[in-house]
């Protein structure tokens, strides 16, 4: 894996990060707009942090409609948490369909080990039932999570991800605004330890996941 060591300090000052457009809503005819975070230091594939961070004491809605708490249901597990929605059409579908290709690559007892956390930026329209039919075409056992947006900003920002409510733009294009880090942690200790920018590649992933879910670094 392609890595770099630093504090998590150090990191969060350089994550509310320059935004730029990355693609459009699928329900919107034409061209729109949404709008995501750029890494600064975008070369690097992920990078392994010296003080991990504390899972997010987060208690959102599953696809089945059910409460699903994410410290009590991951713990114990590697897991891997991203903030991102279902009208996306590239760096979001981008992102979990490599992490979902890398995870077919494990033998079974590891991928039923894993725990991939799908937590919708956009709430309004992913409902659980909207979820489910997305990550169906990914991977059935990511586990899906809507709920309060309030909530979910709050619980991306202790990992030092920024998500804006979604919103339209001058030409009525929905738009919104996210950070794209994928956070791995470790079952070990159940710290966020390793952070994959948006770059991770199937190949990053595909060579990492059999460490983290050891809990060792990649």
């Amino acid at each position: 894996m392609r890595k770099k060591t630093l504090a998590a300090a150090a990191l969060l000052a350089v994550l509310p990060l320059t935004l730029t457009a990355c693609g459009g809503d699928k329900e919107d005819s034409g061209s729109p707009v949404s709008v995501v975070s750029e890494e600064t230091g975008g070369q690097q594939a992920a990078t392994v942090l010296d003080k991990p961070f504390e899972k997010p004491d987060l208690v959102l809605t599953d696809t089945q409609g059910k409460p699903y708490d994410f410290r009590e249901q991951t713990a114990g597990r590697p897991t891997l948490i991203y903030f991102g929605y279902t009208h996306c059409p590239d760096v979001c579908p981008l992102t979990m369909n490599n992490i979902a290709v890398a995870k077919k690559q494990l033998p079974k007892e590891q991928q039923d080990q894993l725990r991939i956390v799908f937590v919708t930026t956009d709430p309004e329209r992913d409902t659980p039932a909207e979820l489910g039919t997305w990550l169906k075409g990914i991977d059935s056992q990511v586990v899906g999570l809507t709920g309060d947006f309030a909530t979910i900003q709050a619980g991306a920002r202790t990992l030092g991800i920024s998500i804006d409510p979604p919103r339209k733009d001058d030409n009525g294009k929905t738009v919104s605004d996210h950070g794209t880090q994928v956070i791995a942690f470790s079952p070990k200790t159940d710290g966020g330890y390793v952070l994959y920018g948006e770059d991770a590649t199937v190949e990053d992933y595909t060579k990492d996941l059999p460490k983290i879910i050891k809990g060792e670094n990649p």
